[in-house]
Formats: C-alpha cells, structure tokens, sequence
C-alpha cells in the first residue's frame, strides 16, 4: 500500500509528499526482510529502483 502510494505521488508530481514517503516505504521494506517475507536483496533492489525513481523525477521536474 506504501509503496503504491509512493509510486503515485510520484507520478502525479507531488515530489514532497513523495520525498517524505520514502522513509516510511524504507522501513516497511527493511522490516519484511528482516522477518524474512522478502529477500534482503530484492529489499535492497526495490529501494534501489524507488529512489532512482524519485531522482529521476526530481531531475526532469527541475529542468521543465
């Protein structure tokens, strides 16, 4: 649900709400792996791509 709601401030171009959502969507990540319902490293490479993501947007929202 985090990671959603994440990816849709994101897309919508609500870059704060995003930049603030990251470290919730962190720790909900990092917990699951630690209690093993996820791999640490797809943990690892899904806060990998969500913080490309947000860079990305960040730098293609700067430069329109």
């Amino acid at each position: 649900k985090n990671i959603k709601e994440f990816g849709n401030f994101v897309t919508s171009g609500n870059l704060e709400e995003a930049k603030n959502k990251l470290p919730v969507v962190f720790k909900i990540l990092d917990k699951a792996a630690k209690t093993g319902v996820i791999e640490k490293n797809k943990s690892s490479r899904l806060k990998s791509r969500l913080s490309l993501r947000l860079n990305k947007a960040s730098k293609s929202g700067a430069e329109s």
